[in-house]
């Protein structure tokens, strides 16, 4: 992989695995990153994202495999001659420095000309909407400040590649929201190839090209944000992103499944699995109006169970023929007071057959992640 025009650089990653004694971390993970792109590691609390992210930062030793970023193989080369940019889930910032001191001292670990430091501090801080803010302390910032001030500090010395570690988890909900778009508009001026450890699947879905989702140090699915949330692989990833009910249901062919006594069509191919399950995505799952006349759509009766006001949104609670137990979710203003479905109330539900989603078990194989 080599460097593009705007300075950044793909990144390979190839049969990489870390052991710490007898526990198997990292099992045969193997990633192509584009230059320019900006790929989220997305997976639950031990999958492994954060060791991946260390093995490519220089902080964690493979135990075998190798990385190359660029077309320079730097899988026992140290972090400071890796020419990245890193941001910590801490920020790591140096209380006892201002915030241009602290955006400068890359340029001071790199030994670059001093005379070019406050040229290139005023840049970055620019690049991050805090001009002026040089000779403010760290304790004078507020959380979405200091996330700024790190991510100036990342970019300062114009690093072909940036890695960051969970930076938006400390911030309450609107301001990383609010911080999930600038980070976007910032990776577009940057053009820079950004690496970025998740464990919330919103936020990867917002602001990457791809999203690589591991599971047991496995790499389970590399695709585009909608692709994944629409396509899962397998039910792992079908349960953890978005806001799915696995339903089991059996294989009748090609395009047909049941659940309970319920035949329902699905426009994909449905998996030639023993086991199989129906993911049902909870704004996918609609209220029959008796406005979708379209055969496509599969009909479902239902009694509801709970009914949950989430402000935006109402969450219905649904007991389906057999048992089973979905929930749909649905714009609040879709209802006025008299319309919401009381508990106990029977329902049809309908789900599209574009939707009607059938995935297997989990893959016990290696995503093709190239």
């Amino acid at each position: 992989m080599s460097q593009n025009d705007s300075g950044s650089v793909g990144v390979s990653i190839r049969a990489v695995s870390k052991r710490y004694g007898r526990n198997l971390v990292l099992d045969d993970v193997s990633l192509d990153i584009q230059p320019g792109e900006f790929v989220s590691l997305l997976g639950p609390s031990g999958s492994g994202k954060t060791t991946l992210l260390g093995a490519l930062g220089g902080f964690v030793m493979p135990s075998s495999g190798t990385v190359h970023i660029g077309d320079r193989d730097v899988t026992w080369m140290p972090p400071h001659k890796r020419d990245i940019g890193v941001v910590f889930q801490s920020y790591a910032l140096f209380p006892h420095m201002s915030v241009g001191d602290n955006v400068a001292f890359p340029l001071r670990a790199r030994r670059q000309p001093r005379s070019g430091w406050a040229d290139k501090v005023k840049r970055a801080l620019a690049m991050v909407e805090l001009d002026g803010y040089q000779d403010r302390s760290i304790a004078q910032l507020s959380g979405g400040q200091r996330q700024r001030v790190a991510l100036a500090r990342a970019i300062v010395f114009e690093p072909r590649l940036i890695l960051m570690d969970e930076p938006l988890s400390a911030l309450d909900k609107q301001l990383r929201e609010t911080m999930q778009i600038e980070l976007r508009q910032l990776h577009k001026k940057l053009g820079a190839t950004v690496i970025y450890v998740t464990h919330d699947q919103r936020e990867a879905l917002t602001m990457s090209d791809r999203i690589a989702i591991l599971k047991d140090g496995r790499l389970v699915q590399v695709d585009a944000p909608r692709t994944l949330y629409d396509s899962p692989r397998d039910a792992f990833v079908a349960s953890f992103i978005g806001d799915s009910t696995l339903l089991p249901v059996t294989r009748l062919d090609d395009h047909h499944v049941q659940l309970g006594s319920q035949r329902l069509a699905c426009a994909r191919a449905v998996p030639n699995e023993a086991r199989l399950y129906l993911a049902v995505q909870t704004e996918k799952l609609l209220i029959d109006t008796g406005n979708q006349l379209d055969e496509a759509y599969n009909r479902l009766e239902a009694r509801v169970r709970e009914v949950v006001y989430q402000g935006d949104s109402l969450r219905l609670f649904l007991e389906l023929g057999d048992g089973a137990t979905v929930s749909l979710r649905q714009p609040g203003h879709h209802f006025g007071q008299q319309q919401i479905p009381p508990v106990g109330a029977s329902l049809t539900v309908v789900l599209h057959s574009a939707d009607t989603v059938v995935v297997s078990d989990l893959q016990k194989r290696t995503a093709n992640a190239a």
